[in-house]
């Protein structure tokens, strides 16, 4: 008993740097599976120790105790479960994610944790790349690692004007779902452990890394209300062990959707509209609210294997390709009559390869210390083009035009190198104390190339105007950075964390970082906890250099460079760091065995942070966009032509409640209940405006709203998942809070329409406001295990298909612009239906 207890704490002890090797010991399993067994041989005088592989657990088994799981994320310490974490930490298990029923891992998450939102739709390439947001900031405000590593960001910068532009966050759909064993969420600021972008938070994803067995999975459904938006989903996921103790996981998952398109009328197909252009045209040829086609093959490899007594190696190489089409605004048959006599709706695409591996070694006595040295390359390839389009001037110069083009080509590339350590000591023999520290280069690179000649020539291509050679170029930078951290336990119940963070950007300079955290256990039912951190950001390489213009049916929006003459025309200043204050208190209760309640409140303070500045509209737009050598298509409306740039706007106070609450009901003959509730309330508020190098404020009301309250002021996830003999049932409750948007007046507003003094019709003074209410939505999920191997699931998510408020007439643009798609509250698709099958051998 004495040497098995030895062996047990060895095998904990050797478990490396949580916060930057998540994987932990290689044989370890983590939380979909049961604990290993680990046994002992002895063979002369030595001692061999084998840890089993673990039995995977059954797929609808109940998961209340999901908090209960040793985590890796936010704390340098051995051995801490989430429910004990001194910043609030939800872990989503593998079988939480597939109950949501949904098959991008993106809309999972927002399925199932109430700080993170989506937009309802992205707009033009926006919409072809999954994107998340906690607590409301913008999407480059998240953290995302695998397995603790930091994980390269997309290419595909999101370019229009609205509260997640400029983000270029990690895209979660690349990552095949297979592979995930669990979800780590930590709901604070961690700049003073994971360095730049860590100011909402951090999403670390661990990966499965059994050496044994095959599970397969395979789903589809539609949009059933309106039959179209049909999905299918394959994935398979499974390990082998060699040489000993040395193993093999591969995962890899097929996804395919077509596009679901709402119902909308586009009042320039419709006689006696003033609107109407005189074409007998179908009223919904306008498909510009559909969501994208898309096409995507994911991979992923995981391995390890003990190179010699107390070093193991290991790796992880991941490969996702997608195709993927979203509609633009239909075009009339006036535009190009002599390619398209029925008018035609042009389709932006994108064929993206997003790719990375990492190599690691790690050891368990450095000295004493547990050491873990890693190199991480990852990089994300996106070919934007447009499809079923044409360029009008160049028809008038030479009767001719391409209609498939290349419109631009981008390159992002992330070679991160950590070298990290970790040990216990006691202080004076009495406080024990977890000392942790390391390095960290990472170099990032971003390239743009022009796209295909046709693409920009003479006001480009329709839909989306080609980038320019002036607007391609390659640039690079060095990041460096140390850190320290210290977690004391000053008593038994009292536990103290402090962490440093040193980092210099060879671009934007030095930034140091500090957290302090603390615990305390008043009793085994009460706990209370606190955090306060400082953090920042650093502009992403594509804010500070990327530019471009959108075309529309009657009008165009650019995007310039910061650095560039057309840029400083308007104001544009360099780019500085985002800089956080975050503080954090919260309570931990378990008023009766087996119910747990936990409630934090929190204020993040961000100063000069990154939006996009307030749009310039006509004659100042149209001189700035002419600067950067574009030409602006012939026949819009220029009071329609609008010019922005990144800068650091202001600062915003974000205030908040996260409330999680789970209770495991057992019913004996009547099965088991596993109650949850959790609920976040956010507020934003801008607390100082900047102003550009011209004296002018950097935001109106139309950007304001974009940083304070497009995103919901509430979210409620309620779920009550019932499990009885083979049968299981999941039923989820989600209420999304009210969102406010600023919006333009578009096309169908009265040109005698004035306000301060200047046309209402796309006037960039006065704007509309718009709400969409709070709103219920309803999902069911019913499973059935025939055996061991099996289980079958039918569910529908929105049962009652919800739908955002439609637009007032004035706001709609063209008719077929039916929804507020800048909002983060319910998405516009709709209920969806579907069936999955799930096998495990």
């Amino acid at each position: 008993m004495r040497l098995k207890s030895l062996l047990l704490a060895t095998t904990i002890v050797t478990v490396l740097h949580p916060a930057h090797q998540a994987s932990a010991a290689v044989h370890k399993t983590t939380k979909a599976t049961a604990p290993a067994k680990v046994t002992a041989k002895t063979t002369g005088k030595k001692t061999v120790v084998r840890q089993a592989a673990a039995t995977p657990r059954r797929p609808h088994a109940v998961d209340s105790n999901s908090n209960e799981q040793m985590i890796v994320t936010g704390t340098h310490a051995f051995n801490r479960r989430a429910r004990d974490s001194t910043s609030p930490i939800s872990v989503l298990t593998a079988a939480t994610l597939r109950r949501s029923g949904q098959m991008n891992l993106a809309d999972a998450i927002v399925r199932t944790d109430p700080s993170i939102t989506v937009n309802a739709m992205g707009s033009d390439a926006g919409a072809l790349t999954s994107s998340i947001r906690m607590r409301g900031l913008n999407p480059n405000e998240v953290l995302v690692l695998v397995d603790g590593k930091r994980r390269h960001t997309t290419a595909n910068i999101y370019a229009d004007a609205g509260p997640q532009q400029g983000s270029t966050p990690v895209d979660l759909n690349m990552i095949p779902a297979s592979a995930i064993d669990h979800i780590e969420i930590l709901r604070d600021g961690a700049a003073a452990m994971y360095g730049s972008d860590a100011i909402a938070g951090v999403v670390n994803i661990i990966l499965k890394k059994t050496p044994h067995g095959l599970n397969m999975t395979a789903q589809t459904g539609a949009n059933a209300y309106n039959g179209d938006g049909w999905q299918y989903q394959l994935g398979a996921d499974g390990g082998f062990g060699f040489l000993g103790d040395g193993y093999v996981h591969i995962s890899g998952q097929m996804y395919h959707t077509d596009h679901m398109v709402p119902n909308t009328t586009d009042v320039r197909t419709v006689p006696g509209n003033s609107e109407y252009k005189g074409y007998n045209v179908p009223h919904d040829s306008n498909k510009i609210l559909s969501t994208p086609e898309e096409t995507r093959e994911n991979l992923s490899i995981e391995f390890g294997k003990t190179l010699t007594e107390g070093v193991n190696g290991y790796g992880l190489i991941t490969y996702a390709h997608r195709h993927s089409e979203a509609y633009e605004n239909y075009r009339m048959p006036s535009v190009a009559p002599t390619l398209y006599p029925y008018g035609f709706s042009p389709l932006e695409t994108i064929e993206e390869n997003d790719y990375a591996a990492t190599l690691g070694l790690k050891g368990d006595n450095f000295f004493g210390f547990s050491w873990d040295l890693s190199s991480t390359y990852g990089a994300d390839e996106d070919d934007v083009g447009n499809k079923n389009t044409a360029n009008p001037n160049l028809i008038a110069a030479t009767g001719t035009s391409p209609t498939t083009v290349r419109a631009e080509t981008y390159r992002l590339s992330q070679w991160t190198n950590n070298l990290d350590f970790r040990r216990q000591l006691k202080i004076a023999d009495l406080v024990p104390v977890t000392v942790a520290f390391g390095g960290e280069h990472r170099l990032e690179t971003y390239q743009i190339w022009p796209g295909e000649v046709g693409s920009y020539a003479d006001g480009g291509t329709q839909g989306y105007a080609g980038l320019m050679p002036e607007n391609a170029g390659k640039w690079s930078r060095d990041v460096w950075a140390a850190y320290l951290d210290g977690d004391f336990h000053p008593l038994k119940h009292w536990d103290l964390d402090f962490a440093g963070r040193f980092e210099h950007y060879t671009d934007v300079g030095n930034t140091e970082n500090g957290k302090v955290s603390t615990r305390y256990d008043i009793t085994k039912r009460i706990a209370v906890r606190a955090t306060i951190s400082n953090g920042f950001r650093a502009p992403t390489l594509p804010e500070e250099n990327f530019s471009s213009l959108n075309v529309s049916p009657t009008g165009a929006s650019g995007l310039l460079s910061t650095s560039g003459a057309a840029g400083k025309s308007l104001g544009a200043q360099h780019l500085k760091p985002e800089r956080s204050t975050s503080a954090e208190g919260g309570i931990i209760l378990e008023p009766v065995d087996g119910w747990h309640l936990s409630a934090d409140v929190y204020q993040i303070n961000i100063r000069d942070r990154i939006s996009g500045a307030g749009s310039v509209y006509g004659p100042s737009a149209i001189s700035a966009i002419g600067m950067t050598g574009a030409t602006l298509p012939v026949g819009i409306d220029t009071s329609d032509v609008s010019a922005n740039y990144f800068a650091n706007v202001g600062s915003t106070r974000t205030q908040g409640l996260d409330i999680q609450s789970d209770y495991l009901l057992h019913m004996h003959q009547y099965g088991n209940l596993d109650l949850t509730m959790a609920l976040n309330l956010n507020r934003t508020r801008v607390s100082h405006i900047n102003t550009n190098s011209q004296g002018n404020p950097y935001l109106n009301e139309q950007s304001i709203a974009y940083l304070t309250s497009t995103s919901p002021r509430s979210k409620i996830i309620l779920n009550a998942y019932w499990t009885i003999g083979k049968w299981d049932v999941n039923l989820r409750q989600t209420r999304y809070g009210e969102t406010t948007s600023m919006l333009t007046y578009q096309d169908q507003t009265p040109a005698s329409l004035s306000c301060k003094g200047q046309s209402l019709q796309y006037s960039n003074v006065c704007w509309g406001q718009f709400k969409n209410t709070p709103v219920w939505l309803t999902d069911l999920e019913v499973g059935y295990r025939l055996n061991h191997m099996w289980h079958f699931a039918v569910g529908a998510n929105n049962i009652f298909n919800q739908r955002p408020r439609r637009l007032t007439k004035y706001l709609n643009y063209l008719g077929a612009n039916a929804y507020d798609t800048d909002s983060s509250g319910i998405g516009i698709a709709g209920g969806y239906y579907y069936g999955r099958i799930n096998a495990t051998f």
